[in-house]
């Protein structure tokens, strides 16, 4: 890391800084800085104290490149944000739930997202967007329809994973069609209600300590409301089939 900022600034001595769009190779790098210095302010000042005059002077970058990226500042914290959760969500790419029961598998799902959301910096970010409501609520309300949207992808992918056994697979829950609608009660009785406390500040060490027996508890009665469903068709099945 050291070693690249020093060879970037070598550079910049050696070969001025022209006007205009960088080139392809080094624009990932100035998105990189401004993301990188707008989130070390937003931590320090907040949304509405930081400036991005300070931002780009952080960054270092001009005022302009930082406005042709993001042309406001609700913008560039909605950036930041996702940024956060994308490089979370990236860690669930090509994960598949390990344990040799339906439960095992599902608890797995339920324990690791919430080991997920419930770390420092991106929750910072979420409590921030909440603080500053007031002052922004489109910013507020976008960053957090955005979020959900993301993670709700991730559940639905993983729920699709846990219903490839024999018993899940059958339960109209898991259909495709159904998928959607089983991913949000998943997400608001396992997930939410831990997710919520946090937002609403209880101390993140203490909330994660709850984890096990909460999804434990919590999963073992979205199974029994799959299940029940289920049961709850077969009178109208066999009346039909009679």
């Amino acid at each position: 890391m050291r070693k690249a900022v020093a060879t970037e600034e070598f550079f910049s001595l050696r070969h001025p800084v022209r006007s205009g769009r960088p080139p392809r190779e080094l624009a990932g790098q100035v998105d990189t800085r401004i993301l990188d210095a707008a989130r070390e302010l937003f931590f320090e000042r907040g949304l509405a104290g930081a400036s991005m005059d300070e931002i780009a002077a952080r960054a270092r970058a001009g005022k302009p490149t930082v406005y042709i990226r993001f042309p406001t500042k609700e913008a560039l914290f909605t950036a930041v944000v996702m940024r956060s959760v994308a490089d979370k969500l990236a860690h669930f790419e090509g994960y598949v739930p390990p344990g040799e029961t339906i439960e095992e598998r599902l608890e797995s799902v339920g324990r690791t997202l919430l080991h997920w959301a419930l770390v420092g910096d991106t929750m910072g970010l979420l409590r921030l967007a909440i603080a500053e409501a007031l002052r922004f609520p489109d910013l507020a309300s976008s960053v957090h329809r955005m979020t959900r949207e993301r993670a709700a992808e991730v559940v639905a992918r993983l729920l699709s994973e846990v219903a490839q056994s024999d018993e899940l697979d059958r339960l109209p829950a898991f259909a495709p069609e159904r998928l959607a609608t089983t991913t949000r009660f998943f997400r608001d009785l396992v997930i939410l209600p831990l997710v919520m406390r946090a937002l609403y500040g209880e101390a993140l060490a203490a909330l994660r300590a709850e984890i096990e027996p909460h999804v434990a508890q919590t999963v073992a009665f979205f199974l029994a409301a799959c299940r029940y469903g289920e049961v709850l068709k077969e009178p109208s099945r066999l009346g039909t089939a009679g």
